[in-house]
């Protein structure tokens, strides 16, 4: 496990997964989120962003969690030797968006920059759940099921399954 991918629907965890897994491996941490979006919440320019991520890339350790892009999203799982994958039921992603909402009012989200505008994230997001769910949803599981002839590949469907999987990382007892 060296160049994790950190990916899902909106608001399954993925930032906070990817925290807790570079804190007990110590791969340097790259949220998507930080590196897109300005603080403050503004969007940096398309070709700086597919640079940056390109660098990302090139780097022998990471773990990345987030979308960013069509382009750089597959670039990413291609890239990865580790694919760890929030496959949450829909309503759960709905509701942590929303409890991520009411936390976000006294603090900054995990992975997202400072000052970043809750309220159009949030309705961001929302509008995001429904088009993940219906369109990248089933490339998402087609991928990791014939990803998993070549990589590590993890397909946590629930919080107990995210727990498990965290416990066995710190435990260096993943198979």
């Amino acid at each position: 496990m060296k160049r994790v991918a950190v990916f899902g629907n909106a608001g399954g965890g993925k930032s906070t997964l990817a925290k807790r897994l570079a804190e007990t491996t110590g791969l340097p941490l790259h949220p998507l989120d930080t590196i897109k979006f300005r603080p403050g919440g503004d969007e940096i320019p398309q070709e700086e962003y597919l640079a940056l991520h390109a660098e990302l890339l090139k780097q022998p350790e990471w773990i990345i969690d987030g979308f960013g892009c069509m382009t750089t999203l597959w670039q990413r799982l291609a890239e990865a030797d580790t694919l760890v994958y929030l496959d949450l039921p829909l309503p759960m992603h709905a509701w942590w968006v929303t409890k991520r909402l009411i936390k976000g009012l006294w603090v900054t989200p995990e992975g997202w920059p400072e000052g970043s505008p809750m309220w159009r994230s949030t309705l961001s997001s929302y509008r995001v759940l429904w088009l993940c769910h219906r369109h990248l949803t089933p490339r998402y599981r087609a991928f990791v099921a014939q990803a998993a002839q070549d990589k590590q590949v993890f397909h946590l469907r629930t919080p107990g399954e995210i727990e498990e999987f965290m416990r066995k990382v710190t435990n260096n007892d993943l198979e």
